[in-house]
């Protein structure tokens, strides 16, 4: 179950380099990361049929980052509440008179 969980975090980690270098790729209106590599300020990184590949492709890494997002939150907090079940049930357990 951690090994799932901590493949998870490392998936959605790789899913946020890449929506940001996807943001980074766009076109903007002023020079933008496509000026950076030799471009002008009106070419786009890849050519010029790319603009609305990469805004709908934005768009859908959005969706699964705040899909992860969510995801993970209620992952989280449901392994929170079964470590806090777990360690009452071991001090309870310790705090026990035993009968003979």
């Amino acid at each position: 179950m951690t090994f799932l969980y901590f493949f998870t975090i490392a998936i959605f980690m790789f899913v946020c380099l890449l929506l940001c270098s996807v943001i980074l790729m766009q076109e903007s209106k002023s020079s933008g990361l496509g000026a950076s590599f030799g471009g002008e300020s009106r070419e786009s990184l890849f050519g010029t049929g790319t603009a609305e590949v990469l805004k709908k492709f934005t768009g859908w890494l959005a969706f699964v980052f705040l899909f992860g997002c969510i995801l993970l939150s209620l992952w989280t907090s449901v392994l929170g509440r079964a470590t806090a079940q777990t360690s009452a049930l071991a001090v309870e357990q310790m705090s026990a008179p035993e009968q003979d």
